[in-house]
């Protein structure tokens, strides 16, 4: 019997231009009719792409200004790039993130992929798996409230220590499906999550992606059950008004709102104990339209 689904919306990130005063809008709508989470791309440039040139906010000073604007829904990037930030100052960021949010953090992280934003930031691309592995010790420790020294080849960090001093552990999740990243992850992680793509969106293909998940939680030595399975779902509400391309061999969920809350529970089925919605399009009509769905679920 599959857990109850938690169910998360990604906020706009670089479909159109949304600016502060629509995306607070948006994701007062989603907590207003029954998210559980608001998530939040880390991204710095999309170029090269045969699209315009465009970028989103940063991340980490969207998700301060969400912590204050909401109550009660998770929030958290999905996922940060690692390489990004100095490790030492991303835990400082995400500390203080949970504590003004009251707890409610879900610190998602990832090496990055998008070459582009890399080399227009001046930060170097290669090792990004080693990168990831020196920086991930030193934000789970600090986070963890130790007090961290290390000398990586990528990392140095001093005696570092996090004050104020954390309350608590900010909720882990690594958002990866590679077999190093899992490696070094799922050890400490409380959660996983996959993209859309990556399994095409179907049941079927989340299933045959979470079963390689336990298998690597096993190799870690973590039982499987103590990571939860995170997956995000492509979900067009409106067709004419479509705002993300659908790649050959990829369904979107969509239709009537039973049509997908059976595809969100099949999903749960599957294996998924949250459903992260990327919504096409990104707007408050669209998550409020959602509400009914969320109203048809038994969570």
């Amino acid at each position: 019997m599959p857990r109850p689904l938690r169910i998360g919306v990604q906020l706009p990130e670089v479909e159109r231009e949304v600016r502060w005063p629509e995306m607070v809008e948006i994701a007062r709508e989603a907590e207003a009719v029954g998210f559980d989470s608001l998530f939040v791309g880390d991204h710095l440039l999309y170029r090269g792409d045969g699209r315009p040139e465009r970028g989103p906010y940063d991340a980490f000073s969207l998700l301060a200004a969400l912590a204050v604007a909401t109550r009660r829904v998770e929030i958290g990037p999905l996922v940060a790039c690692t390489a990004f930030r100095p490790p030492a100052l991303l835990a400082k960021a995400a500390l203080t993130i949970d504590d003004v949010s009251g707890g409610r953090l879900v610190l998602g992280l990832g090496a990055g992929w998008n070459e582009a934003e890399f080399e227009a930031f001046g930060m170097p691309y290669d090792h990004r798996v080693a990168r990831f592995e020196e920086s991930f010790e030193v934000v789970r420790r600090l986070l963890g409230g130790e007090r961290v020294s290390l000398a990586g080849r990528f990392v140095e960090v001093r005696d570092a220590v996090l004050y104020p001093r954390p309350r608590r552990r900010p909720t882990l999740m690594v958002g990866s499906n590679a077999p190093r990243m899992l490696a070094a992850a799922l050890p400490h992680v409380d959660r996983w999550n996959t993209w859309w793509d990556d399994y095409s969106n179907t049941p079927e293909g989340f299933a045959a992606l979470n079963a390689s998940i336990t298998a690597a939680a096993e190799r870690a030595g973590r039982h499987p059950a103590e990571i939860g399975r995170s997956a995000c779902v492509l979900v067009v509400v409106e067709e004419a008004a479509a705002e993300r391309p659908v790649p050959e061999g990829v369904t979107p969920l969509g239709g009537s709102p039973s049509r997908i809350a059976d595809g969100l529970a099949a999903l749960a089925e599957a294996g998924a104990d949250e459903a992260i919605l990327v919504v096409s399009p990104i707007t408050r009509a669209s998550v409020e339209q959602l509400g009914e769905v969320l109203a048809l679920l038994d969570r």
